[in-house]
């Protein structure tokens, strides 16, 4: 079918830390919480679409990051070559998000109005306003700007048949989730709305964000794009959903994830 889509979760950045970090208020239990970062892929028979672009090798290296395997390393061996690719849907402009937007020099990128508008306006002149941005990266989406290669978005919308983009703010304030027509039914690719499952199931909020209350009705938009099945939210950095879901190949266990697999 011409709206249903193969699903695919990249692992390609790692970081070790305490459960305490990955919660305003810290957490009691303070037991290893690492984050996994992440680029997705949505394709069928039609058309690849690719979902952010993680984070540059010098951004992660400057972040203390890992760098488990290059973007452009775990796009090849999902069949994926950039240079095809006409549509990248950036969910906000973080660095972990939009560093590698060199890789697609022919697509158009797809971005939330509030976004840019947030990223380059007057929110960004302190350090606690702009330390999860790296300046090199806006500049280039600006730059696509002027190059007519940004398309717009102002709150929920169709971008393709059987794929939605819907803004909810909260950890950014133009942070998108993508909802992804599959043969399982509907998939939320969450990105940042959720760092990880435990967020939503327990309403708590992670501790980069820019409105708290924000995050918290992020939770709830979020539930009824899935059905209130939290099975079918798929978390911007969870390492677990690399053990929830099938991988693509016996060659990318642990790397390449198949999220629209039962």
């Amino acid at each position: 079918m011409h709206d249903q889509y193969e699903v695919l979760a990249i692992r390609y950045g790692h970081h070790d830390r305490p459960a305490s970090e990955n919660f305003i208020g810290g957490d009691s239990h303070d037991l290893p919480m690492p984050l996994d970062y992440f680029v997705w892929v949505i394709r069928n028979q039609d058309r690849t679409i690719v979902v952010d672009t993680g984070f540059s090798p010098d951004s992660g290296e400057r972040r203390g990051r890992q760098l488990v395997t290059p973007v452009a390393d775990g796009l090849a061996a999902a069949g994926v070559d950039p240079d095809t690719v006409r549509d990248v849907i950036i969910t906000h402009m973080h660095y972990d998000h939009a560093g590698n937007n060199n890789l697609f020099q022919n697509a158009t990128f797809h971005l939330q109005d509030s976004e840019m508008s947030f990223a380059t306006g007057r929110c960004m002149c302190t350090h606690q306003g702009n330390h999860a941005y790296d300046v090199e990266h806006v500049t280039d989406l600006v730059e696509r700007v002027y190059a007519g290669c940004v398309c717009f978005h102002d709150g929920d919308e169709e971008l393709l048949p059987g794929i939605t983009l819907h803004h909810i703010g909260g950890h950014s304030r133009g942070l998108q989730c993508v909802r992804v027509n599959t043969a399982r039914g509907p998939v939320v690719l969450a990105s940042d709305v959720t760092h990880h499952y435990a967020h939503v199931e327990s309403n708590r909020v992670f501790p980069s964000c820019d409105s708290v209350s924000g995050v918290l009705l992020g939770y709830e938009k979020l539930r009824k794009l899935a059905g209130n099945d939290i099975g079918r939210i798929i978390p911007g950095h969870d390492p677990e959903v690399m053990a929830r879901y099938p991988a693509l190949s016996a060659a990318t266990k642990g790397w390449i994830a198949k999220l629209d697999a039962e």
